[in-house]
């Protein structure tokens, strides 16, 4: 009575690299039983929606055998995500750069830069993480830290994600910065500023998340992690920063971010991306569009925010194929 695909990244994979994707097709029929399935890794070419048919056809290829194939569904579900391909920002002077230049998505670890002087271009997660990891095996690190930024220990997030729960976002912040600030003092003496708003609050209305501090800040505050401003521009090996600094590196990290890659694929979006192949909507109708196609991990509201996404729209495919028997 009509199948579903969902079409899903894979984890660690830039898609303007590989353009690999995992497929899930799963054939379910009005009466529950479930036939076909598995997962299988596939190049996925194109997804598009037949109006005479009125189905999605999906067709991608085997990278194994080289075959194409094409799946036909009542459902199309997204679950790329928006994250998909690594975001190296414009720098003016970074083609000059003789060193190594990479995205945070290509970083395995620092054994290989041992000695190096490595900067680290973005302070999210990521970056402090990468930049923990180099300064431990020994390379000569500094990370970019440009905008304001929270701090707290996985055990602040998680009192923060329980308190949610029962007390208002502002009240939980208010605690959480607090106990922050007695751990950690002043961050601004080293370069690493607050945001006026709570940790909390931010996360809600921009989807940024705090840094999960893995020990990046004792390593700040002894000086193993020098903390440096944005970059001016670049010269040959030589980096200016905008507060007048200068310094020679021999390879820039960036972890400056990711974007989604879905309409490089989806030939007909539903009306539910934008030209950025984010939702048009805004939480919480962000994760539907017509003609039978949703997107999972879209909200930038973490894993919380997927499940809903995933109960959703199991709910409403559940009450379409039930409503047409």
């Amino acid at each position: 009575m009509g199948g579903w695909v969902v079409v899903s990244g894979r984890g660690g994979r830039s898609f303007e690299e590989c353009r690999s994707l995992r497929v899930t097709a799963t054939v379910v029929y009005s009466g529950g039983r479930r036939v076909g399935g598995g997962v299988r890794s596939w190049s996925v070419e194109s997804a598009q929606y037949n109006r005479i048919a009125q189905k999605w056809v999906v067709t991608a290829k085997n990278r194994v055998l080289g075959l194409v194939e094409e799946y036909v569904c009542k459902f199309l579900v997204v679950a790329t995500g928006e994250n998909s391909e690594g975001v190296i920002p414009n720098v003016d002077g970074l083609d000059s750069f003789k060193g190594l230049i990479m995205h945070s998505i290509e970083y395995e670890n620092g054994k290989k830069f041992k000695e190096k002087d490595v900067l680290v271009v973005g302070a999210g997660n990521s970056g402090m993480e990468i930049a923990y990891d180099l300064c431990n095996w020994g390379a000569q690190t500094s990370i970019v830290v440009r905008s304001p930024v929270h701090v707290l220990t996985k055990e602040l997030v998680q009192l923060g994600m329980y308190l949610l729960k029962y007390i208002p976002c502002t009240f939980v912040d208010k605690m959480v910065l607090m106990l922050s600030k007695l751990l950690y003092g002043d961050l601004g003496e080293y370069g690493i500023q607050r945001p006026s708003e709570g940790p909390f609050w931010v996360k809600q209305q921009t989807g940024r998340s705090p840094v999960i501090d893995v020990g990046t800040i004792s390593k700040v505050k002894t000086g193993d992690i020098k903390v440096v401003t944005a970059i001016k521009d670049i010269n040959g090996n030589q980096i200016n920063f905008t507060n007048g600094q200068e310094k020679q590196f021999d390879v820039i990290v960036f972890a400056t971010g990711f974007r989604s890659t879905v309409l490089k694929w989806l030939k007909d979006d539903g009306d539910l991306f934008n030209e950025k192949g984010m939702p048009k909507h805004k939480r919480p109708n962000h994760w539907k569009g017509e003609n039978g196609i949703y997107c999972v991990g879209f909200a930038s509201a973490g894993l919380f925010g997927i499940s809903n996404d995933a109960k959703n729209i199991a709910n409403d495919i559940s009450q379409i194929i039930n409503g047409n028997n």
